[in-house]
């Protein structure tokens, strides 16, 4: 019985000491490893220095289209590369994992003139599996399935706004994504996950992606190495873009 209170009293001696540590700020103070130094841009939506730039405006040696890897046939003009009718989806010659992406895009002026489907609509697809929707959302004035406007993971989930500028004017979006990770088995250990800012604006938090991207049925996913290019979508509408890089996470 002695022995027992002995042990008691010494445990609660040791909490006692363990609780006045924690008192002392340096027991919570961790000094390594340091994070690396990453010198921001002094523009807005300009790249930090351990960006990787995808697209500068200058040529398009970066991309290759999507079918047969071909040189890109996009038209390139005052430093934008533009989907031309019928010249198919590019993706990057470089796969990714986890990033932080940053993509300005514009809408043709004549994207409600055309109208649904083909009046300004195209895509940025995550590892060429996951599209974050583009399309002329401009004050929901376009109609179209509230999961397939602008912001949207299509078909998996509505913005939670519209920070979509009209026609004309550039927008910006900085996406998160956090690539999926497989068991050997083939199944999902960790979902992907996707977070966008919108011209600034948060337009999806965190949000657990389904699986690849279905227009008809339901996503699923099928393993595959977790990383792959970032590609974007021709979608018989002249959409244009600039100032696209990319940090890998």
């Amino acid at each position: 019985m002695k022995k027992i209170f002995y042990q008691l009293a010494l445990a609660a001696l040791s909490l006692g000491s363990f609780a006045q540590n924690f008192k002392v700020p340096k027991t919570t103070e961790v000094w390594e490893p340091l994070p690396k130094i990453v010198t921001p841009a002094t523009t807005p939506g300009g790249a930090p220095s351990d960006a990787t730039i995808l697209f500068d405006g200058s040529n398009m040696n970066g991309w290759q289209h999507t079918k047969d890897k071909s040189a890109s046939k996009w038209l390139l003009k005052d430093g934008a590369m533009i989907a031309k009718k019928g010249t198919g989806e590019l993706m990057t010659k470089q796969e990714f994992g986890s990033f932080q992406l940053h993509v300005e895009f514009n809408m043709p002026l004549d994207s409600k003139k055309v109208g649904y489907p083909d009046g300004g609509n195209s895509g940025v697809f995550l590892h060429g599996k996951y599209e974050i929707q583009i399309f002329d959302s401009y004050n929901n004035e376009v109609p179209i399935y509230a999961n397939g406007m602008a912001g949207s993971v299509y078909k998996q989930v509505i913005p939670i706004a519209n920070a979509m500028l009209k026609p004309g004017e550039w927008n910006s979006y900085d996406i998160f994504f956090t690539a999926p990770k497989f068991r050997y088995n083939g199944s999902v250990e960790t979902p992907a996950y996707v977070t966008v800012l919108m011209n600034g604006v948060m337009v999806l938090n965190h949000f657990e992606i389904q699986g690849t991207i279905q227009y008809i049925g339901i996503p699923s996913y099928e393993y595959y190495s977790g990383k792959g290019p970032i590609a974007l979508q021709e979608h018989g509408s002249e959409v244009a873009f600039r100032n696209i890089w990319i940090r890998d996470l």
